[in-house]
C-alpha cells in the first residue's frame, strides 16, 4: 500500500503556525525592509505625459466629404510605427544624449528598442463606445527635464505626421481623380465625335426626326394631290383652248372654201382626244361628258377620213394660207401660256414625287438607324455620367485638400502639454515594500512547512499510528493545555 503524503487540516495548520510563528514573522518583517533598501538602489525613472484630443472636421461632412476615411485607430498605429522607427529615434537618442553610459557598450539597435519601450501611446475611448477621442503619450527617462523634452519631441512628430499624412492623402486623391477625369474626358470626346459623325451621316433620318418626316410626308402627299388636280385642270383648259382654236380655224376655212380641210379636222380631233384623255383620268367611262366626247371623237374621225379622201381626189380645200385674225392670235397666245402652266405643274409633280420617295426611304430606314443611334447614345450617356461623377468627386477632393491646407479638417489638439514630473514614476517604493512583504511571508511559510515536515514528533493519535504503526488503546490528555 502506497504511503500517502501528509494531509493537514485547519487545526493542524493553526497549530503549525503557532509553533513556527517566528519562522513566518521574521522573513515577513524583513521583506519590506529589504524591498525598500533595494528600491533605493534602483535608478529613478521619471515619466512625462501629454494628452492629445482628436477634433473632428469643422465643416460638416454633408458639405465637404473628407478624403481620409480610414479609422483613426489604424492611422494612429501606422503613425506610431513610422515615428517610433529607428530613423526617427536614433537622432533623438543622440540629440538628448540618452543612455550615455550604455552607448559605448550597447548596440544602437538595443538602445532604440529600449527607447521605443519607454514611449507609450495609449488610445482614449469613452465608456461604452469604440470611437477614438484622443490618446496619451508617455515618455520615461532618467531625468525629468529630458523626459519632458523627449515627450514634446514625440508630440511634435505626431502632430506634423498627422498633417503630412492627411495633406498627402488629399493631394494624392486629387491627382488620381484628375488623371481619371482626363481619361474619361478623352473617351467622352471620342463618343461625342462618333455621335456627331453619325448625326451628320444620317441627317434627317434620326429617331428624333421621325415625327417631322411623317409630318412632311403627309404634307407632301397633300401637295402632290393638289398638283395633280391643278395639272388635270390645266390639261383640261388647254384642251378646251385647243378646241376653240380649231373651231376658229375651221370657221375661217369654211368662210373661204366652204368645207373643212383635213388639217383643221386633225387639229380638232387632237383637241377632242386630249380632252377625252383628261376626262377619263378624272371620271369613269360611264360619265356623261366622257360618253359625249367619245361620240364627238368618232364623228370627227369619220369626217377626217372623208376629208382626206376628198383631198386625195383634188377637191379638198387647204388652210395653209388662212390668215390669223386678232381673235385667233389671242387664242394662240393663251394656249402658249397654258402650255407653260402644264410644264410647270408637271415639273412640280416630278419634284414632289421625288421628295416623297426621299422621305419614304427615311421612314423605312428609321428602325435600323434608331438601333444604331440608341447604341451610340447609350455609350455616350454612360461616358457622360461617369465623367460628371468623376468631376464631382474631383471637386470634392479639391475642397477637402484646401480644407486640409487651411487646417480645418480633422486635427490633433494638445489638451495637456508635456508635464515636468516632480517625482519618479519608478521605482514605486510602496510596491517594492509590499512585494518584499509578500516574498518574506511566502519564504517564512515555506521554511515553516519545510521544518515541520522534517521533524518526526508524536503529538496526536494519528502520529502514533503513522510513525509507530501501532494501535492506540488509550490517550492521556495534556493537562498543561487546560
Amino acid at each position: 500500500m502506497e504511503e500517502q503524503g501528509p494531509q493537514f487540516k485547519l487545526q493542524d495548520v493553526l497549530a503549525i503556525l503557532k509553533r513556527r510563528l517566528g519562522w513566518v514573522l521574521v522573513p515577513a518583517l524583513l521583506g519590506p525592509v529589504i524591498g525598500m533598501i533595494v528600491s533605493f538602489g534602483i535608478k529613478p525613472v521619471y515619466t512625462s505625459q501629454t494628452f492629445v484630443l482628436v477634433e473632428q472636421q469643422k465643416v460638416p461632412d454633408t458639405i465637404v466629404t473628407p478624403v481620409v476615411t480610414d479609422q483613426l485607430e489604424m492611422r494612429l498605429m501606422t503613425m506610431q510605427d513610422q515615428i517610433l522607427s529607428r530613423s526617427n529615434l536614433e537622432p533623438i537618442i543622440k540629440r538628448f544624449d540618452l543612455y550615455h553610459q550604455d552607448r559605448l557598450r550597447v548596440p544602437m539597435e538595443t538602445l532604440v528598442a529600449r527607447l521605443r519601450k519607454d514611449i507609450k501611446v495609449t488610445p482614449l475611448r469613452p465608456d461604452g463606445t469604440s470611437d477614438l477621442r484622443g490618446f496619451y503619450i508617455a515618455v520615461s527617462a532618467e531625468k525629468p527635464q529630458i523626459a519632458r523634452e523627449v515627450c514634446a519631441e514625440i508630440l511634435s512628430m505626431f502632430m506634423a505626421e498627422n498633417l503630412k499624412v492627411r495633406a498627402q492623402r488629399a493631394e494624392d486623391t486629387t491627382t488620381f481623380l484628375a488623371g481619371q477625369l482626363q481619361d474619361a474626358k478623352s473617351k467622352l470626346d471620342d463618343y461625342d465625335a462618333k455621335l456627331a459623325a453619325f448625326k451628320s451621316k444620317y441627317l434627317g433620318q434620326l429617331p428624333t426626326d421621325q415625327d417631322r418626316n411623317l409630318q412632311m410626308l403627309s404634307t407632301l402627299s397633300s401637295q402632290l394631290d393638289a398638283a395633280n388636280q391643278a395639272l388635270a385642270q390645266a390639261l383640261q383648259q388647254k384642251a378646251a383652248q385647243e378646241a376653240l382654236i380649231a373651231q376658229a380655224v375651221n370657221s375661217l376655212q369654211a368662210s373661204q372654201k366652204g368645207t373643212d380641210s383635213p388639217t383643221d379636222l386633225e387639229h380638232e380631233l387632237q383637241a377632242l382626244q386630249m380632252q377625252l384623255a383628261t376626262l377619263e383620268a378624272r371620271y369613269t367611262p360611264e360619265y356623261p361628258d366622257v360618253v359625249r366626247t367619245k361620240a364627238q371623237v368618232q364623228t370627227l374621225t369619220k369626217q377626217l377620213a372623208a376629208a382626206r379622201k376628198n383631198a386625195a381626189s383634188g377637191n379638198s380645200p387647204t388652210a395653209a394660207n388662212v390668215p390669223d385674225t386678232p381673235e385667233l392670235a389671242q387664242l394662240r397666245v393663251a394656249l402658249r401660256g397654258m402650255d407653260e402652266t402644264v410644264r410647270l405643274k408637271r415639273a412640280e409633280q416630278t419634284r414632289l414625287e421625288g421628295e416623297i420617295r426621299s422621305f419614304q426611304s427615311r421612314v423605312q430606314l428609321s428602325p435600323v438607324v434608331e438601333e444604331q443611334y440608341k447604341s451610340l447614345t447609350r455609350d455616350y450617356e454612360s461616358a457622360l455620367q461617369f465623367y460628371n461623377d468623376l468631376l464631382n468627386k474631383k471637386t470634392q477632393a479639391e475642397m477637402a485638400t484646401d480644407l486640409e491646407l487651411r487646417r480645418e479638417g480633422e486635427q490633433f489638439r494638445v489638451m495637456d502639454s508635456p508635464d515636468l514630473p516632480a517625482r519618479p514614476s519608478s521605482p514605486n517604493r510602496l510596491k517594492c515594500a509590499l512585494a518584499g512583504f509578500a516574498a518574506g511571508l511566502f519564504l517564512g511559510a515555506a521554511l515553516a512547512a519545510m521544518f515541520e515536515l522534517k521533524e518526526r514528533f508524536i503529538r496526536t493519535e494519528e502520529d502514533v499510528t503513522k510513525h509507530l504503526d501501532l494501535i492506540t488503546l488509550i490517550g492521556i490528555p495534556d493537562f498543561a493545555e487546560k
